[in-house]
């Protein structure tokens, strides 16, 4: 794996712990008003993740794990990330960018970290700040 590639699985692992934090610290008030337990264990967090990193990155342009990293994700066109980019982005990488990379996983690595299949997607690349 290469430098660009451990550093963004540091911001997404940094991420999830905070969105995992958050989910926990709600997860008393949701369980008052909605009993489905799939929605609480699956979808919750996983809205929380998204939630979290969709305003991070339309307020600051980074997550706190980006941050901590020392990566940031560019639109292609320069300039902030879009709505539309930004929720592509999140969607695409937590449903279909892992069995995208690991179909031809040697097409990814040739960008260096910089692009994944959902960087693709959205028209985003991440470099090093």
């Amino acid at each position: 794996m290469n430098p660009l590639a451990k550093k963004r699985a540091k911001a997404i692992l940094i991420d999830t712990v905070i969105s995992n934090a958050v989910s926990l610290a709600f997860e008393p008030l949701l369980r008052k008003k909605v009993k489905n337990e799939m929605f609480i264990v699956v979808v919750a967090p996983t809205l929380y993740l998204w939630g979290l990193e969709y305003a991070q990155l339309r307020l600051g342009g980074q997550t706190v794990g980006q941050k901590m990293a020392g990566i940031e994700v560019e639109s292609e066109e320069g300039g902030k990330l879009t709505s539309e980019q930004i929720l592509k982005r999140v969607v695409h990488r937590d449903l279909a960018s892992s069995f995208i990379y690991l179909a031809d996983r040697k097409k990814y690595d040739a960008f260096g970290g910089e692009k994944f299949p959902h960087d693709i997607y959205s028209r985003t690349f991440v470099k090093e700040v």
